[in-house]
């Protein structure tokens, strides 16, 4: 495989994000390495490009759609890492409950998105990323003025349920709008996704005090981004009929044709442990970052329109990096020295965060915004540990779902070691030990080989029972 068509795929793979949450989401979006007897409707609804008659401003719309989809996936998280305090405050929140709060969106993505691909079959893609949308800006517009905690964390769960859906379907409504562009579209969607993440961690704080010093409302403003985001959906649900049809229609599939497909027993991998390990442990301390680090500097004396701007630079080093890592990995054999390396950004940065956390705030946000950069990293890995399509697939379901509940207890952690230590020495202690663990499992994983061979070493494939074929 030459460097540019690598570096598509597994830019292909980075959107899926946070997107592919359970073996069945996963599957819902991918045939490659399967026969077409074996594509599911969902498959065939979302490999079918545009007609020649969709017109160019359609066209035009799906890539605003797409753009304006990717840049709602992150500020409800952001946003509210920015004004946690205030929040905590607000609502009488103690540090362990503010530690789950932060702990609901990889929950919640891997609870909500494995609905995506069984929805989007039944209404349509379109459709169903435009009611992601909706729930995004009905829930970021419901909790702030929900009345306590429990309505804000359940509002909060509406507006994740709505970007754990769209996480999922946006790699298929790529793919059916521009199968001749997945690359550069998945580019400008990485992009997207970038800076709305960074964005709403920067300008929270300073809109929130232009529109009257509400947390309330700097919360709350942001669920027009995610209104706007529903208007070309809109205009697109005439896609939906197609999707039906391409589901009730499924093109003479058989269940003995399913029948024929082994099934590989990815959990007799020992990589695909070690990916999942590594995709877990870079998860967790993502979601630290974004649910934490704007608190901590604020702690250290650091002010809060500043400590937004530092975690918008953490956030933002993911931008140029998605690009130059995955070219980086596919031309190296062994992706050990690229995980050292970003495991040391990571010990330096938390090291620093300790030791002086006012003094070099920038220095420790760009150390740990390099790090956080394992993300990208662990995903080319997905592409470069299977040699089939199909294998692609299962291991990146494998590695995604299993991570994500890898993340869950992290960011818990965090807030209750900081509720009862009453400082960030021992948090920060946690953070800085799991990079050593996250080290090992990631050298593992980027060694040369690939799930196949390890799983036939341990005994191979096996055939799926009558009706166990991938559905949806």
């Amino acid at each position: 495989m030459d460097n540019q068509s690598s570096h598509d795929s597994m830019m292909g793979f980075m959107v899926s994000e946070e997107t592919l949450t359970a073996t069945s989401t996963s599957t819902s979006t991918s045939t490659q390495g399967r026969a077409p007897s074996e594509t599911s409707a969902s498959d065939r609804a979302a490999d079918e490009p545009p007609t020649p008659a969709t017109r160019a401003w359609t066209t035009r719309l799906v890539v605003v759609g797409i753009v304006l989809t990717a840049l709602n996936l992150r500020p409800a998280i952001t946003s509210l890492g920015a004004l946690l305090e205030e929040v905590r405050t607000g609502l009488g929140m103690s540090g362990s409950v503010a530690g789950l709060l932060t702990s609901v969106p990889p929950l919640c993505f891997a609870l909500f998105g494995v609905m995506a691909p069984r929805l989007a079959r039944r209404f349509g893609p379109a459709a169903v990323v435009c009611a992601g949308m909706a729930a995004i800006a009905g829930g970021l517009l419901i909790r702030p003025y929900a009345g306590g905690t429990a309505g804000f964390v359940a509002a909060s769960a509406l507006a994740l349920m709505g970007i754990a859906v769209s996480n999922v379907l946006m790699p298929v409504i790529v793919k059916r709008w521009f199968p001749d562009r997945v690359g550069s579209m998945t580019g400008l969607y990485s992009m997207a996704l970038a800076l709305g993440t960074s964005s709403a961690a920067a300008v929270t704080v300073p809109m929130t005090e232009a529109l009257g010093g509400s947390w309330r409302t700097g919360l709350a403003v942001w669920a027009l981004l995610a209104a706007a985001a529903v208007v070309p959906w809109l205009a697109l649900l005439r896609d939906r009929d197609r999707g039906t049809r391409s589901a009730e229609n499924p093109g003479g599939a058989s269940g003995s044709a399913r029948e024929a497909a082994p099934t590989l027993r990815i959990t007799r991998s020992r990589t695909a442990w070690a990916l999942a390990v590594f995709f877990g442990l870079q998860a967790t301390a993502a979601y630290i970052t974004m649910g934490w680090m704007a608190q901590i500097f604020r702690d250290a004396g650091v002010p809060a329109g500043t400590a937004g701007l530092l975690l918008a630079v953490t956030m933002v080093m993911g931008v140029p990096l998605a690009f130059v890592i995955p070219r980086l990995a596919t031309r190296l054999p062994h992706q050990g020295p690229i995980v050292v390396a970003l495991g040391v950004c990571g010990l330096l940065g938390y090291g620093g965060l300790h030791l002086a956390p006012a003094e070099g705030a920038w220095a420790w946000a760009l150390l740990i915004g390099v790090a956080n950069c394992s993300f990208p990293l662990a995903l080319t890995m997905v592409g470069m540990r299977a040699r089939t399509g199909a294998g692609v697939v299962q291991l990146s379901a494998f590695a995604q779902s299993a991570g994500y509940l890898i993340s869950i207890p992290g960011p818990l952690l965090v807030g209750v070691l900081y509720q009862h230590s009453g400082g960030w020495g021992l948090p920060l202690a946690l953070m800085a030990a799991l990079m050593l663990p996250q080290i090992a499992a990631g050298v593992l994983a980027g060694r040369d080989r690939t799930v196949e061979d390890e799983a036939a070493r341990r005994g191979g494939p096996r055939r799926p029972q009558r009706g166990s074929g991938v559905r949806d």
